[in-house]
């Protein structure tokens, strides 16, 4: 354990040292607590009880280990590294205690069982991923087991994949066909049980459809002088990072009504969700996109939905609501238009994202303030209220309907604002930057966003500053959350115009608010 804590120092002393001034080390001092713990337990099996503990987790240098036994040994190992103990038959908790680079600490338990008969009562569950027909995943319980060994059945060569209860065995397969998996059980004795099943993975296009599949076969049926097929995403932006997408070229002189369909592998189910969502890529603005729902057997059932679209040469996500259709009518066909109701010319368009969404709005990112349902609720303090209204100043980079406006009454404090609470935290696991559309009577206003756990706001919250640059006219500002710790579920966005100033009687508009990298 001397040895294990003298390589620790050693670590952290080449880091420290390696750093030029104080703020070199912020990072080793902001750095969360280790997350997301567990453990994989084998046992040989040899009636000897020697278990080999496998910690793992996120952010941990150091595992210490308390075997759950009453002994008075621990174990600290090195992350990557394993332990090994031997107990007599019986059940253990067994306590981890992940230890991060700041020596900030988390604790978990797991449940450890030593039997030297075989495994009893082997209950083994393999389920379809949803929206990957490839892939296939695996839990598995039993009595008197230490654990799991799981082969998928795709090669003779295969190494297993060892799991205890609790725990999730995943594999997509590369190819269609007829595979056997197998589960053997393990306790601390020779015997063992098993388990198998036969699985079919079959290529059906469900929704929902992104285009990352590589070994599905996303055919698309053309009409009308339109012509659909997947390609590598040449429109990269903060809107749509996927590497696949959906393109429909309109021929110059296609017909009005030229466009794809596509047909899944089962009916759309709307007993719950009642839209269909999709993000799109247009060169031009105020273009009509329709969506049609055909029955498979007789296209003369069918609906459809159109929505216009509203960004030129961006990506945008448009909802089609699908409210009052019935549910005992089989839709399967997808049949998408763009630009519908004007001849082609020659313009090529992106689709990707095609998804099932709930029936009523929800207050997340992007903030667009154009729903009819959702309660677009400010709470204001120190002489700022908040509210929706219709946009006054529908120019330049801001045509949309609806904005928000906040009033920073005369004689308002230096930091009078304004905030909303969102659904759910903020996503920040793939984009760390939030775009804001300002308008301002004056630049050079400091625009403050301030983000809060919506339990803990006091201690729990970050803020970062811009500053107009445009007076009486739209523009985006951009906030930089670099590095911001996603585990803080900062949910409540705080705004805050002009501050440091007290307020004067302006008053200044914003909109979209998002995700962006």
């Amino acid at each position: 354990m001397k040895n294990l804590k003298y390589i620790f120092s050693l670590f952290l002393m080449a880091m420290l040292l390696g750093c030029n001034d104080d703020n070199d080390t912020n990072f080793i001092d902001s750095a969360a607590a280790p997350t997301d713990l567990s453990a994989l337990f084998t046992i040989k099996q040899d009636n000897s009880g020697e278990v080999t503990i496998w910690p793992n987790g996120k952010g941990a240098t150091v595992y210490r280990i308390d075997f759950g036994d009453g002994s008075v040994e621990t174990a600290e190992i090195l992350s990557g590294e394993f332990a090994k103990h031997k107990y007599a038959e019986g059940v253990y908790d067994v306590k981890f205690t992940g230890i991060g680079i700041n020596g900030k600490e988390t604790a978990y338990t797991q449940k450890l069982t030593v039997s030297f008969i075989a495994p009893e009562n082997l209950d083994v569950k393999v389920t379809a991923e949803p929206g990957n027909p490839f892939k296939v995943n695996v839990t598995a319980k039993a009595d008197f087991e230490t654990y799991f060994e799981v082969f998928f059945g795709e090669s003779n060569t295969e190494t297993p994949v060892q799991i205890n209860e609790d725990q999730i065995a995943s594999h997509a397969y590369s190819a269609t066909g007829t595979y056997t998996i197998k589960v053997v059980a393990y306790s601390g004795g020779a015997a063992s049980s098993e388990y198998t099943q036969t699985v079919v993975i079959n290529n059906p296009i469900l929704l929902p459809i992104n285009f990352e599949l590589p070994a599905a076969s996303y055919i698309f049926t053309n009409f009308g002088n339109a012509n659909s097929s997947v390609v590598n995403n040449p429109r990269i932006d903060a809107g749509n990072n996927s590497a696949q997408v959906g393109k429909l070229s309109k021929a110059g002189g296609a017909e009005t009504w030229a466009g794809s369909f596509i047909e899944l592998g089962q009916r759309l189910d709307f007993s719950v969700m009642k839209r269909i969502k999709i993000k799109v890529w247009s060169p031009q603005a105020g273009i009509v996109v329709k969506m049609k729902l055909e029955n498979l057997a007789d296209n003369t059932i069918n609906i459809e939905r159109d929505v216009t679209n509203t960004v030129a040469n961006g990506w945008e996500v448009l909802t089609f609501d699908f409210t009052g259709v019935s549910t005992v009518i089989d839709y399967q066909r997808l049949v998408v238009f763009f630009d519908f109701g004007n001849q082609g010319t020659g313009a090529d368009y992106y689709f990707d994202d095609v998804e099932m969404a709930s029936g009523a709005d929800v207050l997340e990112l992007p903030l667009t303030f154009e729903s009819a349902t959702l309660d677009y609720t400010f709470t204001e303090f120190g002489g700022a209220p908040t509210s929706v209204i219709a946009n006054p100043h529908s120019t330049g980079i801001n045509t949309s309907a609806h904005v928000a406006t906040v009033l920073k009454a005369n004689g308002a404090v230096t930091y009078a604002g304004s905030f909303i609470a969102l659904e759910d935290p903020i996503d920040f696991s793939e984009m760390q930057k939030i775009k804001i559309k300002v308008w301002s009577p004056q630049a050079g206003k400091i625009v403050k966003l301030k983000l809060e756990n919506l339990l803990n706001g006091a201690t729990i919250n970050i803020e970062k500053d811009a500053t107009t640059t445009v007076a009486n006219g739209w523009e985006e500002l951009t906030y930089d959350f670099s590095g911001i710790v996603n585990a803080n579920a900062y949910q409540r966005m705080i705004f805050f115009f002009d501050f440091g100033n007290i307020g004067t009687g302006a008053t200044y508009y914003f909109d979209d608010v998002k995700l962006s990298n």
